[in-house]
């Protein structure tokens, strides 16, 4: 297996935190590269990714995926594997793992402003029906057509600078109950008040 840091940070990228005096805050600096249980909880509550891959050449793509909560799901200590959905039949990001194997994923959870990166090598996995249960929630209304299974070279997560707080209706639902279910006993209290009219 490659050195984390190295799968991190090209030689380019070394030189350019060398250059501007930031190179000796990730030197000797221990990486992630197993899935642990911190990364399970985060990844049990993502509904959304970004999927980056480039072609042989080098010509990147980047790739929005989507499901239900926890629909990235890790398979091992170094796995992570998603349904892959039917959608637009483009089918870069499959050419792109076609050619070059490496690949990127991107989570950003706004309500907690986390940002999750993941570098490793993707694969595609066709045909493997006991995966595939384990990976789709019968109850999200989408086709899956294959999966993507991804093996973790390095991951961190860092830096909630600049990440502006959004939030999903599931997030706000609670809040939302608790303030109806208050509006409506103060109207009834209301009522009482007034008395018969």
């Amino acid at each position: 297996m490659s050195d984390p840091e190295d799968v991190m940070f090209s030689a380019g990228v070394k030189a350019e935190q060398t250059r501007l005096g930031s190179r000796a805050q990730f030197e000797g600096r221990t990486w992630n590269t197993e899935i642990t249980d911190d990364l399970r909880r985060f990844l049990g509550v993502i509904d959304t990714f970004f999927f980056a891959t480039a072609s042989a050449d080098g010509r990147p793509y980047i790739q929005h995926r989507g499901g239900p909560p926890g629909f990235l799901k890790p398979i091992g200590t170094r796995t992570l594997a998603f349904a892959d959905f039917a959608g637009n039949q483009q089918y870069i990001s499959l050419g792109h793992l076609r050619e070059n194997d490496r690949a990127h994923l991107f989570v950003l959870h706004f309500a907690s402003q986390q940002r999750l990166k993941l570098w490793g090598r993707a694969r595609i996995v066709e045909g493997d029906l006991e995966l595939m249960e384990r990976l789709v929630d019968p109850a999200y209304r989408a086709r899956p057509q294959r999966a993507i299974a991804f093996t973790i070279e390095a991951w961190d997560i860092n830096c909630r600078q600049h990440i502006v707080p959004h939030y999903t209706e599931a997030d706000i639902a609670p809040a939302v109950d608790q303030l109806a279910r208050r509006i409506k006993e103060l109207e009834e209290e209301v009522a009482r008040l007034k008395g018969p009219q």
